[in-house]
């Protein structure tokens, strides 16, 4: 009999890697319960080392022998991916995508005359410190426990929302999926700033990630928004107003919306 696992593991990316390790840290499953591919010896070098998972270059390997598939190819890959593993495709698996902009009525397309149960996720970086987030939603054959279960998985790396709607998933993506990533260009220029105003780069790696830090962190304890606390901050004529009239002068806030409803855009365009 071949080994069975729980959890297998397509792509063995940066994502996946987030992913495995907020698994193991909680103990959701140990190791020998899960198993990843990758075409990159070094990927697979990697997983076995850190996490001491099984691994292969044979996605048929993995599908063959776990019940949950985690698909976590590039989008561009998936439909060549799918077209390898087709004929093992049980509808016992439960597949979770996080391919961004790849629909599950496309990937249940990839596998005709079985009703493939699918969910779709998009979790974000955080994951790898146990501070991710992440949106689900099923498919149209996925029951409720299936939403569970994935949902258990992208728990364990920080927290995750069910969207009803997959519409909004392109959404999801561009606010939360790539948000990191627009965060750290603003401590970018926040370390910048500080070094032009006369600050060390240690003095302004140390202020600026500290503050950035403290005030996610209070934002997220004390349950205000973000305008209240702003607020807070800003003094009548102080050096906090000089910057908010600064930046409102410059349209900073209708850039940034801008720019997310440009990954929101890529995301659907991704889908088609």
């Amino acid at each position: 009999m071949p080994t069975q696992y729980e959890i297998g593991v397509i792509g063995a990316g940066n994502a996946a890697e987030g992913i495995v390790h907020g698994i193991l840290r909680n103990t959701i499953l140990f190791a020998d319960r899960m198993i990843a591919s990758d075409p990159s010896e070094a990927r697979r070098k990697l997983f076995a080392d850190r996490f001491h998972v099984a691994v292969t270059a044979d996605n048929r390997e993995i599908v063959a022998n776990s019940d949950i598939l985690i698909f976590a190819v590039k989008p561009q890959q998936y439909v060549e991916m799918c077209r390898t593993i087709a004929n093992l495709i049980r509808e016992d698996h439960l597949i979770v995508s996080i391919m961004a902009g790849v629909s599950t009525r496309s990937i249940e397309a990839m596998f005709p005359g079985r009703s493939t149960r699918v969910v779709r996720a998009m979790p974000n970086l955080p994951i790898h410190v146990g501070a991710g987030m992440a949106g689900v939603c099923k498919g149209q054959f996925a029951q409720a426990v299936d939403l569970l279960r994935a949902q258990r998985i992208f728990d364990a790396g920080g927290r995750s929302i069910v969207i009803e709607d997959e519409s909004q998933m392109d959404a999801v993506t561009a606010v939360s999926g790539s948000g990191p990533a627009y965060f750290y260009y603003f401590v970018e220029a926040l370390v910048a700033a500080a070094q032009r105003a006369g600050l060390s780069r240690q003095q302004a790696d140390i202020l600026a990630k500290q503050s950035c830090f403290g005030a996610a962190r209070m934002m997220l304890e004390s349950g205000e928004p973000p305008d209240v606390l702003r607020a807070k901050v800003t003094s009548p004529g102080g050096t906090t107003q000089a910057a908010v009239e600064s930046m409102t002068k410059d349209g900073v806030f209708e850039h940034i919306c801008d720019a997310v409803l440009a990954a929101w855009k890529r995301g659907q365009e991704l889908g088609r």
